[in-house]
């Protein structure tokens, strides 16, 4: 299989847009981004419920792109929240589809990628793969134990973006990703600080609703006592907290703005309120590295600074004035979701790397 030639269609969905692409072997020749107004997705419940909305805005977009002869090998889609799983390249299953249109696991946006997936895989006549999917769990026993008999921790990262950038690195060093340590901070909406042994994520803090740094929009960790008089305070019931949690509060909460780029207009004009969150971020996210750093017992290759936020040059040099001691920065801004799913669809058809199936 000559792996240049090869053409993918890539899935790619968010909270109010589809990512769609098309690559030949590991260059895009064609990509959109369909914006889906929030009006239209508040009348659905469950994320796979938008199957139809979703489904005719890309077959509308396909009939656009030249070359209509065109002859996929595979779709490439990304992973949703599912049971614990190992990293790894994943064929679809009945008991996938089912669990991702339940939403048993979580009703969250990447639910409709491999349903919509398996629908164009299946219309085209080609196999469907997701790739490193959120749910990613290698967590030793240790890393579990949360300090509360039945509450366990999670292992929920943005872990496609992660393990592409390590193994990017990784070779980069002359190793292969199983050879390789590292810290890497993945800096969006949400932020993941995981420990990285040898490909493997042994820890890393829940950056939806669990601990760590508080990021743009989410809370991160929080002092339990407050937190306590908060839930019965009789202001919020559960749903609205939960959205203030996770949506509401970071940058947004602070500053009633998430966009990175606006804050530091703002400290540049002066906002000194705007530069104390600010920095108070980056102290958060440099502790995260220094924690995940321990668990690694100091053995790491580099530190890896990634994501949107990684663009931040203020930023980054907040994070590596506090851990730039430990290992090597390496920054990588920007996600690279949509050629890690290509990577993974590559590796699975060419028989570089076995496909596991969910069951």
């Amino acid at each position: 299989m000559n792996k240049d030639e090869v053409l993918i269609l890539v899935v790619n969905p968010g909270s109010t847009s589809t990512k769609l692409a098309i690559y030949k072997g590991r260059r895009e020749i064609h990509g959109q981004t369909i914006e889906h107004p929030a009006d239209q997705l508040a009348g659905f419940d469950l994320v796979a419920e938008q199957f139809d909305l979703r489904r005719e805005a890309i077959e509308a977009w396909l009939e656009t792109v030249p070359d209509a002869d065109r002859i996929f090998a595979a779709v490439a889609s990304r992973g949703a929240p599912l049971k614990p799983l190992e990293g790894g390249t994943y064929a679809f299953s009945d008991q996938l589809l089912e669990d991702v249109r339940s939403s048993k696991y979580s009703n969250h946006a990447s639910n409709i990628g491999p349903i919509l997936s398996d629908y164009l895989a299946k219309k085209y006549g080609v196999p469907a793969f997701m790739t490193d999917p959120i749910t990613v769990d290698n967590f030793t026993d240790v890393a579990r134990i949360s300090g509360l008999p039945g509450v366990v921790r999670k292992c929920r990262s943005h872990i496609l973006n992660i393990k592409a950038v390590s193994r990017a690195k990784a070779a980069e060093l002359g190793k292969t990703l199983e050879e390789a340590n590292f810290v890497v901070a993945h800096m969006g909406g949400g932020i993941s600080v995981a420990a990285l042994e040898g490909g493997r994520v042994i820890d890393v803090n829940d950056g939806l609703l669990g601990m760590g740094p508080f990021s743009p929009d989410r809370a991160g960790a929080l002092p339990i006592g407050a937190l306590i008089d908060l839930c019965y305070s009789g202001k919020y019931d559960q749903k609205e907290l939960t959205a203030i949690l996770s949506k509401k509060s970071g940058l947004a909460g602070y500053l009633g703005e998430a966009d990175l780029r606006l804050v530091e207009d703002r400290i540049e004009g002066g906002d000194t309120t705007a530069d104390l969150i600010f920095r108070a971020m980056g102290y958060q996210i440099a502790k995260e590295i220094g924690a995940a750093a321990a668990v690694l017992k100091g053995k790491i290759d580099g530190i890896i600074l990634t994501g949107g936020m990684a663009n931040s040059k203020r930023l980054t040099e907040i994070i590596s004035e506090h851990v730039g001691f430990i290992a090597p920065m390496m920054p990588v801004p920007g996600e690279h979701e949509m050629i890690a799913l290509v990577e993974g669809a590559l590796r699975a058809l060419s028989g570089e790397e076995e496909v596991k199936i969910y069951a």
